[in-house]
């Protein structure tokens, strides 16, 4: 088996010290030059303070769980599950790693979940 990655490391420390709002540990596993990036929402965090404080800042109380988490040594991809009072969503998370396996860019797709089309209903099934 081979051993983990540096990022992977990092990247289950991240969703872990999310979930536990320790922005210390949180912040830990990001480089100072860190980048966050939304494209359904065309946002842009630089830097690692900046992005800190965006997630002590966050409202709600929310909470996440790891669904997979994919690894190289510079790239890795997670899945997770989010829920928010009676809220779900699913996220697929993007992170690039530096060097010293700190993680220096992140780019989060939060997809609205909708509705199938009736037209495909016997051709699948829900959960």
């Amino acid at each position: 088996m081979t051993p983990p990655t540096a990022l992977r490391k990092a990247v289950e420390t991240y969703w872990a010290a999310a979930e536990a709002r320790d922005w210390a540990a949180f912040g830990e596993t990001l480089a100072d030059d860190v980048v966050y990036e939304m494209p359904q929402s065309r946002e842009r965090i630089r830097g690692k303070e900046k992005y800190l404080r965006f997630n002590r800042e966050y409202p709600g109380d929310w909470h996440l769980r790891v669904l997979r988490i994919v690894a190289e040594e510079h790239e890795a991809v997670s899945w997770i599950h989010v829920t928010e009072g009676l809220r779900e969503l699913y996220a697929v998370n993007l992170f690039t790693a530096d060097a010293s396996g700190r993680i220096v860019a992140i780019t989060d797709f939060w997809p609205e979940p909708y509705e199938p089309p009736f037209a495909r209903d016997h051709l699948t099934e829900r959960y």
